[in-house]
């Protein structure tokens, strides 16, 4: 098993959102970053425990815990026009764009923040508290998952 964290800005897709999905499952489309694009097609497998983190928020942080339910697929939003993610340059027949399924776990006692994590020297090679990292998916060790876990209930 891998351990992730996956961004989503609350007021377009929020915990509470896949919280309420049928299911309590959705599938995380609209990302158009080759390098996530990359972990979502290669690497993430079913099973795989993502931290679900609120960005572009007054406190921005890390607010649940969700579970990879299908591996990467094409993002079928890069073949709609009428949709915001739309890709004219994506092609169903050789696709630019994944996405995964995650499903609902938990939402956390309290949400660890973003100042929060970058004042852990634990965290310190995470991605996340990296100067100038705008990735929306990353890895987590499974070190940093278990130290994150830690800080929920202090």
């Amino acid at each position: 098993m891998q351990y992730w964290l996956m961004k989503s800005e609350p007021d377009t897709f929020s915990i509470d959102d896949l919280a309420s999905a049928p299911n309590q499952t959705d599938h995380w489309d609209g990302v158009r970053n080759y390098q996530a694009r990359n972990i979502m097609r290669d690497d993430m497998q079913v099973g795989d425990q993502v931290f679900f983190y609120h960005s572009s928020t007054k406190v921005p942080g890390i607010v649940g815990i969700a579970e990879v339910v299908r591996r990467g697929y094409p993002d079928h939003t890069a073949f709609d026009t009428k949709d915001p993610h739309y890709d004219p340059k994506s092609d169903p027949d050789n696709p630019r764009w994944y996405m995964v399924d995650i499903r609902f776990v938990r939402k956390l006692a309290r949400t660890i923040s973003l100042a929060e994590l970058k004042e852990c020297p634990d965290l310190s090679d995470m991605p996340l508290v990296r100067k100038g990292n705008r990735l929306s998916v990353m890895p987590v060790t499974p070190e940093q998952w278990q130290f994150i876990l830690s800080l929920e209930s202090t």
